[in-house]
């Protein structure tokens, strides 16, 4: 998109303040948990879109797709033979330690074997047009429901920038969720379960449920009998429920096998689920393939199942677990940016370059003392994209969520979420830490 289109583009829009005040009454926020308090902020949508070209789309799918049946195969493979730890693919307690891995879904198989139904599949386009993963995520990825409500707005504000631009229709992606809940199915209704109205994704939850033809449930609403999970309905009956879209996290899915204290769980659910009564999205346990430290091994996974090289590659990292990286982190420290394994929407993130001497120095001592606990990367440079501050047009850096379903066949969104930075000088762009959303558009 050249500068003249963005103006042309953003005047036809008009005031991205009220498209932004219509996302505010549709309770379009973004909520997470640090340090025990609940977090929760307005997510601020930009009316730029991000643009990537059809060709380019086609190759990012591919890579997303490779990925995706490889942590597939993985997920099979670590809750059953562990045939990759056994061949010295990946050490031992890389899994063992992981806090995503649950003992509780060891031989658990999920109905067609598919265990990240939904993956969120973070990316950066470097300034040389590369593009670079960043993150897996595996367990109940947020966002789609973003980008969905901000195009159905910018149809009403700007409806000449969809007749004008041959852009891939994004409404879709009900029909792709619906088919793969479809597809993991142990017979009766699809239900989406939610922890309630005043979570802070409530939103994305019902708009989902409201789109899909499913259930909006909570814990309350569910119930176990003869092994079997049924939804209590207004009239005193009950249905049975095939397929569970959760939308909490999994210790406080069932507090009889999990956190006992877990007020929105369902007692007894992963009994019905090992018995394949019901199918639960994504699979519980899927933690363990989107640890930070796991992160390094996916290309290995790639050639290991697929005996493929990886199309898309993953940000240059080290392992300071290893003595060869740990050496090379020590050496670089000041020029890396290192991520803490178990912290997630952008907390845990230090760039050496923004730490003192004496910072520097503390930090050493703190990764040698805890090497499994950190990853470390190159920084990559990636693209700017332009943003309405304030009227003016703006660069401000910006990843992508990319959305990849796995169902009958693996397929990506022509879509995604794409996620941007306010600070002129922050390469993080997460909404946990006041980042913004843009559309994604793709091209015919």
């Amino acid at each position: 998109m050249t500068q003249q289109n963005i103006k042309q583009f953003t005047k036809a829009v008009g005031n991205a303040t009220e498209i932004n005040e219509l996302l505010r009454r549709y309770g379009v926020k973004f909520g997470i948990y640090k340090n025990g308090v609940f977090n929760e902020q307005f997510f601020p949508f930009d009316p730029i879109p991000r643009v990537i070209a059809s060709e380019d789309f086609k190759s990012i799918e591919k890579g997303l797709v490779q990925r995706v049946n490889a942590l597939n195969e993985f997920l099979f493979d670590i809750y059953h033979d562990k045939k990759i730890v056994k061949e010295g693919i990946i050490p031992e307690n890389f899994i063992y330690i992981s806090k995503g891995y649950l003992a509780q879904c060891e031989e658990i198989t999920p109905k067609n074997r598919i265990y990240s139904h939904i993956s969120g599949i973070d990316l950066v386009q470097a300034k040389d047009g590369e593009w670079y993963i960043l993150e897996d995520n595996l367990r109940i990825p947020s966002g789609a429901s973003y980008p969905l409500i901000a195009r159905e707005l910018t149809r009403i504000a700007a409806p000449d920038a969809f007749s004008e631009n041959e852009i891939v229709d994004n409404r879709n992606y009900a029909k792709l969720l619906k088919e793969t809940m479809e597809y993991a199915n142990c017979g009766g209704i699809r239900a989406i379960l939610t922890p309630g109205r005043y979570n802070a994704a409530y939103f994305e939850h019902s708009y989902l449920a409201e789109h899909t033809g499913s259930v909006l449930v909570q814990n309350d609403e569910l119930f176990v009998e003869d092994n079997i999970l049924y939804h209590r309905t207004y009239s005193g009956g009950k249905t049975r429920i095939g397929v569970l879209y959760r939308r909490i996290a999994d210790e406080y899915l069932d507090p009889l096998n999990f956190l006992p204290e877990s007020l929105i769980g369902i007692p007894n659910l992963m009994e019905v689920y090992r018995s394949g009564n019901v199918g639960i999205i994504n699979a519980p346990g899927n933690g363990v393939a989107d640890d930070k430290g796991i992160y390094y091994f996916v290309p290995k996974m790639i050639k290991y199942y697929l005996g493929e090289e990886p199309i898309l590659k993953n940000a240059p990292t080290y392992l300071p677990f290893y003595e060869e990286d740990m050496k090379y982190v020590m050496d670089n420290l000041e020029k890396l940016v290192i991520k803490d394994v178990a912290e997630a929407g952008g907390y845990g993130v230090v760039f050496g370059r923004d730490l003192t001497k004496e910072k520097l120095e503390e930090f050493r001592r703190t990764i040698i003392g805890e090497p499994r606990r950190f990853i470390a990367q190159e920084v990559i440079d990636f693209l700017d994209l332009p943003i309405l501050d304030n009227g003016e047009t703006v660069m401000r850096k910006a990843d992508l969520r990319a959305f990849v379903l796995s169902g009958e066949t693996t397929k990506v969104w022509a879509s995604g979420l794409t996620r941007f930075s306010r600070n002129p000088d922050s390469f993080v762009v997460n909404s946990s830490q006041g980042g913004g959303f843009k559309d994604t558009w793709i091209l015919k």
